[in-house]
């Protein structure tokens, strides 16, 4: 007869087997598939790749903070506008309002 206190699911995802209590959901046990072992030229090749993945974002990165220099004067900028447009009326706090 079979055990109905516990299930086993395969995660679809990371392809793991858990081991369920069926009365309270928790999870008992937790197996990890058993992953191949690669050759050395492979995770060479994925080293590679992960560098030049890290090259890439750091120029993205690089070249955004080049950029925020002038975005933020340009924020700046308008704000300034809208307080000088707004100069006549008084400051009302949103807490204040009820």
């Amino acid at each position: 007869m079979a055990d109905t206190s516990r299930f086993t699911i395969i995660c679809p995802c990371c392809e793991a087997n858990l081991t369920v209590d069926a009365q309270t959901g928790v999870i008992i046990s937790h197996e990890e598939k058993a992953k191949p072992v690669a050759s050395f030229d492979e995770m060479v090749k994925g080293l590679d790749k992960q560098k030049q993945l890290r090259e890439q974002i750091f120029a993205q990165e690089l070249s955004s903070m080049k950029d925020r220099d002038r975005i933020l004067e340009q924020k700046f900028q308008e704000a300034m506008k809208r307080a000088d447009k707004d100069k006549d009326k008084p400051y009302r706090n949103p807490l204040d309002i009820d």
